[in-house]
């Protein structure tokens, strides 16, 4: 099974934004699920709106990679596809709806996220992008 998700990524001062949805012990690389018919932006700027309170600019998206891992406690063979984006925002960024909180994290926190995020981490500290 594969779960096709997108996500926001937002650097700051080499810490990426992440969060915690209400419920769960792990943080995420904000944004969320595909739904039906929509492309890549459209989910990147809708999840973010419900999660963050912002507004991306979609003209602004950059694609940074797509990732795909295992996705630990679930069945066999589930694996989760992350696309990733950087994109200019209106508003600031604080948990609303889902999201529980929101931190900024370096590499030292890379194993408090999942596999699939863990690979964007890898990535952005081999660019030099992420403390």
């Amino acid at each position: 099974m594969l779960i096709d998700t997108v996500a926001w990524v937002r650097i700051e001062h080499g810490r990426i934004l992440c969060a915690r949805p209400r419920g769960k012990d792990v943080f995420y690389i904000p944004g969320g699920k595909r739904e039906a018919g929509e492309s890549d932006l459209q989910t990147l700027v809708r999840e973010i709106e419900e999660e963050l309170g912002v507004l991306l600019d979609p003209a602004t998206a950059e694609h940074v990679g797509t990732y795909e891992a295992a996705v630990p406690g679930s069945a066999p063979g589930t694996v989760v596809r992350m696309a990733c984006y950087t994109a200019a925002y209106r508003g600031e960024p604080a948990p609303s709806g889902e999201i529980e909180e929101t931190a900024w994290f370096s590499y030292a926190h890379r194993d408090l996220v999942p596999p699939v995020d863990q690979l964007l981490f890898d990535d952005l500290r081999a660019e030099g992008a992420l403390a």
